[in-house]
């Protein structure tokens, strides 16, 4: 008889978590220094930034092969990575992102790992966590009001087109009848009707902006170049004008700091931040990066989605941003993922088929390619699954062998950190090798267009780019706005390094069409979108949050 397996919450509840004061020991944080959330959660100061320290700590980036539906793994090779690191003696802290409602109660479920290698508590930070989502929120509809109350305004009108507004409210929950509103009906009183809508709150720009500051000051400057839309003579409009930034600011003054948690084996662990990948940065704030980097020898951190995307971003924009140098890359791949570009179906990826597995290779290749031209050699991480067969697991190894990468099955969802110090000691091994040199792909000054191109070609292997008619007068605006210097933010699918979702592995002779461009003054970067990108999403037939349930004790079960 079949042994049951059991859940991941049912995992983190048989954990024995430490006090968060003996966690931020481990770091020499004084306790007081922190601010409490209960036993187990803090939030960390700003001033345990030491830029010294950063430069001799060591950075490590998690990312992953172009993923399935389900997700290939990333936190969870994270978060194991790190209890793997800690056991062969290097003091190492992992840094990740908030998980969003949205998807903890849709279909993906919540970002604290998996198995034996999740944070905790893993049940707090899926929900509410320290409140930081509510914060971004109510920041970002603070704007919103602003702007509709000055529209409403006899005395203080500033001329703000509603036709030309391209800021939305926001909340933290997948709900597709939000998507496109109309609002300001029911007499004057209650405002000047206009079309609006809502985005889920990762996709919002305040997000982005609380991952790209680097102080609290900076955090301002952001949100005052938020731009708003245009004045009936065609003047820009932006959060500063209306005196917003201050207000905003307040309502993010303890959203901003870092939250400390722990790992199940009591290693630290700091959240922060949660935009998304295909539409914003998808990495966490660069204040949460450098915390950890001031407080650890090494710091092991993801970006989301394939690497055609999170990975390139955190590099091209965080990291030349906020001055950072990683100094490894880590590549999760999967056989089920393998398989998948080799054409699987989804009833079949969890059966063997080493032809399919050579053929998904493609994918893999071209993510390993890809890392290499930022002047980092990746170490591949084959995120186990009981399905895996040696024969298929052996092919990947060998192909990434002839390509001068390491491939090391991890199995940190199974053994936790001892699952994985295989990996860890090659990783060590990368970053100590003094190889690896990071190097951004593109200057940031060189025209949007030519930013495009270069991630087109080099990053997707597309043979050009096309614009729409509204993508070459979206440019135009953004010219004459002075924006032309700021980096590029790609939003497309994550399922193909094309921007057709159909064409898996690694597709050729294909060309991308920037449909529209939208642009984030305040966090700082062009936003081409290609293909329809979805700000808000819908929840599913059958979503998460009916298998969820919790007793008289306050014991929940469910939650992934």
């Amino acid at each position: 008889m079949n042994k049951k397996v059991p859940s991941d919450i049912e995992i983190t509840q048989a954990c024995v978590m430490t006090h968060i004061e003996k966690i931020a020991a481990k770091i020499n944080i004084d306790a007081d220094d922190l601010e409490l959330y209960g036993k187990y959660k803090a939030k960390l100061p700003l001033k345990l930034i030491d830029e010294s320290k950063i430069q001799n700590n060591h950075l490590v980036l998690v990312t992953a092969m172009t993923p399935t539906p389900a997700g290939e793994g990333k936190t969870t090779t994270s978060i194991g990575l790190t209890e793997g690191m800690n056991r062969i003696g290097k003091k190492t802290t992992v840094v990740l992102r908030e998980p969003s409602l949205g998807p903890v109660f849709g279909i993906k479920g919540g970002a604290a790992g998996g198995g034996f290698s999740q944070v905790v508590p893993m049940e707090d930070i899926n929900l509410h966590f320290t409140g930081d989502f509510s914060a971004i929120e109510k920041a970002n509809n603070l704007l919103s009001a602003l702007i509709d109350n000055n529209i409403q305004s006899k005395t203080k009108n500033i001329g703000i087109d509603p036709r030309t507004i391209g800021w939305k409210r926001v909340m933290d929950m997948n709900d597709r009848s939000l998507r496109d509103i109309t609002i300001g009906l029911g007499g004057t009183a209650n405002g000047i009707p206009r079309q609006d809508g809502f985005n889920i709150t990762p996709a919002s720009e305040v997000m982005a902006i609380l991952c790209m500051a680097e102080n609290f000051k900076d955090l301002k400057t952001r949100l005052g170049n938020i731009y708003i839309g245009l004045t009936f003579d065609k003047k820009p409009i932006y959060a500063r004008d209306l005196k917003a930034e201050n207000a905003m600011a307040i309502l993010l003054k303890d959203a901003i700091m870092p939250n400390l948690v722990q790992t199940m084996e009591g290693n630290p662990a700091i959240i922060h931040g949660g935009p998304f990948a295909n539409i914003a940065q998808g990495t966490n704030t660069i204040i949460a990066t450098k915390t950890g980097l001031s407080l650890s020898e090494y710091v092991i951190t993801e970006a989301g989605f394939g690497a055609d995307l999170g990975a390139e971003k955190f590099l091209d924009i965080k990291c030349v941003s906020g001055g950072l140098k990683p100094e490894a890359v880590v590549l999760v791949a999967t056989i089920r993922a393998l398989r998948h570009h080799g054409g699987a179906p989804k009833e079949e990826y969890n059966t063997p088929a080493v032809e399919r597995v050579s053929a998904g290779f493609a994918n893999l290749e071209k993510h390993i390619e890809n890392i290499k031209k930022f002047g980092l050699n990746p170490v591949v991480a084959v995120n186990a699954f009981p399905t895996d067969t040696n024969e298929e697991v052996q092919l990947v190894q060998a192909k990434c062998k002839e390509m001068g990468v390491s491939a090391i099955v991890a199995n940190g969802w199974a053994d936790g950190g001892e699952g994985m110090t295989e990996l860890a000691h090659a990783v060590v091994a990368e970053v100590e090798s003094g190889k690896n040199k990071f190097i951004p792909l593109y200057d940031w000054n060189i025209s949007i267009k030519d930013k495009i191109e270069t991630i087109a070609r080099e990053i997707y292997g597309a043979d050009g780019v096309d614009y729409s008619k509204q993508a070459l007068t979206d440019l135009a605006k953004i010219d004459n706005l002075g924006l032309n210097d700021l980096p590029i933010c790609m939003a497309k699918t994550q399922k193909s390094f094309s921007d057709n979702d159909k064409l898996l592995a690694r597709p050729t002779n294909f060309r991308i069409t920037v449909r529209e461009f939208e642009f984030a003054a305040g966090a700082g970067f062009i936003i081409p979108i290609l293909g329809k990108m979805m700000r808000m999403p819908g929840l599913p037939a059958t979503p998460a949050s009916e298998g969820m349930s919790i007793d008289d004790d306050g014991k929940i079960s469910g939650l992934s």
